[in-house]
């Protein structure tokens, strides 16, 4: 039999695709920046028949793509244009296998829809709290294997602090069971970690433990103007004081982001009564406290007589809170429409977020005069979305053909103040070959030597994260 007839035997009709045709949504990135073309689509609906697949691949040298919700921002879960690699798509694997409330645990195949689990911990009284804008779509198992941060990290850390245990299949096809609901164990190196993170390139994650946590009685949002960035750093550390460290979430907003929802999102306004230049999203969690709104407003008054506030709404009802929320969903969608943005997704100390802003702005201004800085995101874990927007008038292809020299000196930049070129979104293939600009070399023998062992053909997901051969650093990271 040929291969693509034993895949068929393994998985079924039902498991395969390969019609071109019908390829079209996995071999394209949502932004379009990456499109490849694959042998085929498998679609297993179970550890077994992922188990099976791999080792038909090892034993032909097939390599594989997997794939979740095909939701990531680096070019991750896209083939190449070779056309030989088998995209796995974990879609069909989307069974909650337990929920344990006693150990507030969740455990999930890893093709489960983000917005599902949450979904099934909030009907067992929990709250699942890793919150992203594409949650309605992207998989559980993307979202572990990319360690995918989210609007909550200042308070629930990021996935990789939600997950107890995995189950994977490694690249000879063999099946690690490590879905353990502990909270404590020390019997050596804690493998799981190697795997989330690793966007595929050492083993494929079919299932996973994740922690469930109280679901909150009470929550407050307020919209908040503030002079600049430096009074968002400012009113952070002043409403985690008072709230006894009750800030789950706080979003950087610019002027430029709510303009541009407004115009390209249909019933969108303002939300504020004069067009300010910064703002701040600002969200109060507590099962505790439930005046949390005349918390908030306490908060806001200390920041106005501090000088970090000019002007706040607070909403009144759940639904105005969601619009809010929603407002700031929108943001990166809202940019398309304007031409080409170059993204970023960079993180210094929290500190240093003002700093970085400025020097950012004059630094990329200076490479493309008259740009337009779209620069939001998670300020709680100095996470920065830094998205240059092409000038207007400017032609797309001209500014998007500056996209190395900007993200070169944006990075730069990011690693002056010891920060990271990759907060959330990954290493991809867009960010493979920067990486022995930033990191030491050490760093990247260590991380060969790690994939060298556990996938010693290369088939997992080649070509992504680790840097090309020619590509190695000697000195090791930005001077």
């Amino acid at each position: 039999m040929s291969f693509i007839e034993k895949l068929a035997a393994i998985v079924g009709p039902k498991g395969l695709i390969t019609d071109e045709k019908d390829m079209g949504g996995f071999l394209t990135e949502w932004r379009d920046k990456y499109q490849g073309k694959a042998l085929a689509i498998a679609l297993p609906d179970s550890t077994e028949q992922v188990a099976e697949i791999v080792r038909l691949c090892a034993e032909t040298g097939t390599p594989i793509v997997p794939q979740g919700g095909n939701t990531g921002l680096v070019g991750g879960s896209i083939p190449f244009d070779g056309g030989d690699e088998l995209i796995l798509s974990l879609r069909r694997m989307n069974k909650v296998r337990d929920v344990d409330a006693g150990s507030g645990t969740l455990t999930v195949d890893a093709g489960c829809i983000l917005a599902d689990l949450q979904k099934v911990a909030e009907e067992h009284g929990f709250m699942f709290p890793l919150r992203i804008g594409s949650e309605g779509s992207c998989q559980i198992g993307g979202n572990i294997s990319t360690n995918a941060g989210g609007v909550q990290v200042l308070h629930y850390g990021n996935t990789r602090e939600q997950v107890l245990g995995i189950e994977a299949v490694l690249p000879d096809g063999q099946v690690w069971d490590g879905l353990t609901s502990l909270r404590k164990d020390n019997t050596g190196y804690d493998l799981k970690q190697l795997f989330i993170g690793a966007e595929g390139t050492l083993g494929i994650i079919t299932g996973a433990v994740v922690k469930m946590y109280p679901r909150p009685r009470y929550q407050q949002v307020a919209m908040i103007a503030i002079p600049d960035p430096a009074a968002a750093v400012s009113f952070l550390g002043l409403a985690r004081r008072l709230s006894g460290d009750q800030v789950t979430a706080i979003e950087l907003i610019p002027r430029i982001a709510i303009d541009l929802v407004v115009r390209h999102v249909p019933d969108f306004t303002d939300p504020m009564p004069a067009p300010y230049d910064w703002q701040i999203l600002v969200e109060l969690s507590s099962s505790a406290t439930p005046d949390l709104k005349g918390l908030m407003e306490s908060i806001l008054e200390e920041g106005f007589e501090a000088g970090v506030v000019l002007d706040a709404i607070i909403p009144d009802s759940i639904a105005q809170q969601e619009r809010l929320w929603m407002l700031r969903e929108e943001i990166s969608g809202a940019q398309k429409p304007e031409g080409g943005s170059i993204k970023h997704d960079i993180s210094v100390p929290v500190s240093k977020i003002p700093d970085f802003i400025k020097a950012a702005d004059e630094a990329v201004d200076k490479v493309v005069p008259g740009f337009r800085p779209v620069t939001f995101g998670h300020i709680g874990d100095g996470n920065l979305h830094y998205n240059p927007l092409q000038p207007v008038g400017m032609d797309k292809q001209e500014f998007l053909g500056k996209w190395e020299e900007v993200s070169r000196t944006v990075h730069d930049i990011a690693a002056s103040f010891r920060g990271s070129i990759s907060a959330e979104h990954g290493i991809g293939r867009m960010k493979k070959n920067d990486l022995p600009r930033y990191k030491q070399a050490v760093e990247i023998d260590m991380m060969r030597k790690i994939k060298a062992a556990l996938d010693p053909q290369g088939i997992m997901n080649p070509g992504k994260v680790l840097p090309d051969e020619t590509n190695g650093s000697k000195t090791g990271g930005v001077a």
